[in-house]
């Protein structure tokens, strides 16, 4: 087989796994309980569609492929063990085909997957951080990295997780539409992270984590085809929009592009359209939230910039409210850099030494904008050259990296 045509096998076997990964973990979790099972084996099977597809080609049903290699290696994993016999006989009998007497509540299997990871059995801190892992198949180490924990811890936790569900045998049934707003919280959380994650790797070579950023926003779509009347739902929606607007702009010939510098030519306009309407349709709700507001500073900094106007005493009372909502360190941290704008490097130094040292030490926005205003107020330079060490060390984008040196140069 020509390179070309391994290569575009491969990329197929890579697509599959980022589309079909939730679903088959939904589908087989109803009848094995055993995630860390589910995944193993699931791994394997992509393994060897990897190793297989690029000399025989894509099957016509790839999910189908996958499905049956999965359920051949639990079952071969469970012989002999009771504790799984249930499961087994279970396996035996379905198929990827299965029909279905009612139509499903939630429209999406990788959604539906999400909103089973936030089984009120299941410790709430854990929610996201699972939905994360085993719907979008994210590492430990970059789930970590969302919620500002080291890997090892994250590791830890979600292998606790893993352990309850299999011990208290949790069902994997979809839940019912009544319990949904319960779990929504959790579950917008998990897009928004996802969101994050696809967002920050733009520069990267993985196209499965670039990928994120639009499977985020596809299924907030999702979302608000289940709540239209859920006004943070449409809030996260609109966020999301925003930014997705900005994409093109923020990558020129592979250096990074800070939003006062940006082209407008090269924005979304038609997106655009669409992120304010949702946002008011949001605000039309009377249901404030911390989507909301986040949108709404989104769409302040982009009108300033669209227009020249003056936001900044707007944006100043918009994180002040958004922190009141999510008291977050990355929101402390947007509130200090709105409170210098309007008050002055100083005040928002001021506003910087006042958060805690253990959240700070290795967060790069912290340092970023501590750089920032030391240089703005005059500080000594040994001091700005320590924050500056600082920022570019803890940043992880290269092309962020070298916008950063070469400010310092």
């Amino acid at each position: 087989m020509a390179d070309g045509d391994a290569s575009s096998t491969g990329r197929a076997a890579e697509q599959a796994a980022r589309q079909s990964y939730g679903r088959l973990v939904a589908y087989l979790a109803r009848s094995w309980r055993d995630l860390a099972a589910i995944e193993d084996a699931l791994g394997e099977a992509f393994a060897r569609a990897l190793a297989t597809w690029p000399r025989s080609g894509v099957p016509a049903n790839p999910d189908g492929w996958l499905l049956v290699a999965t359920r051949n290696r639990l079952r071969d994993g469970a012989r002999g063990s009771r504790l799984h016999a249930d499961a087994v006989a279970s396996l035996l009998v379905t198929g990827p085909d299965e029909a279905m007497e009612d139509p499903p509540v939630i429209p999406d299997k990788r959604l539906e997957l999400m909103f089973v990871c936030a089984h009120p059995a299941i410790d709430p801190a854990m929610h996201a951080p699972l939905m994360l892992q085993v719907v979008l198949g994210l590492a430990a180490a970059e789930i970590a990295s969302s919620f500002l924990v080291s890997p090892d811890a994250m590791g830890r936790r979600l292998g606790r997780a893993k352990m309850r569900i299999r011990d208290i045998g949790l069902s994997f049934q979809p839940p019912d539409r009544d319990d949904l707003p319960a779990r929504m919280a959790s579950v917008m959380e998990a897009i928004y992270a996802a969101y994050g994650q696809g967002w920050d790797s733009i520069a990267s070579d993985d196209a499965a984590r670039r990928g994120l950023s639009e499977e985020a926003v596809w299924l907030a779509r999702v979302l608000v085809s289940l709540a239209p009347g859920d006004a943070e739902v449409l809030g996260l929606l609109a966020l999301m929009l925003f930014c997705e607007t900005r994409a093109g702009a923020r990558r020129v010939d592979g250096r990074y592009v800070p939003l006062a510098e940006q082209d407008l030519a090269r924005w979304d306009r038609p997106m655009l359209a669409e992120a304010e309407a949702t946002l008011r349709a949001a605000g039309a709700l009377a249901a404030p939230g911390r989507f909301q507001l986040e949108a709404a500073i989104q769409s302040a900094m982009v009108q300033s910039r669209l227009t020249g106007d003056d936001m900044r005493r707007p944006l100043l009372t918009l994180h002040i409210a958004l922190t009141a909502f999510a008291p977050t360190i990355g929101n402390h941290v947007g509130r200090a850099a709105a409170l210098a704008d309007v008050d002055g490097a100083e005040a928002g130094l001021a506003e910087l030494s006042r958060l805690p040292e253990e959240k700070t030490a290795a967060y790069q926005p912290f340092w970023a904008l501590r750089t920032h205003l030391l240089e703005a107020s005059g500080a000594p330079e040994p001091e700005i050259r320590e924050a500056r060490d600082r920022a570019i060390g803890l940043t992880t984008d290269p092309a962020v990296r070298a916008y950063l040196t070469r400010r310092a140069e």
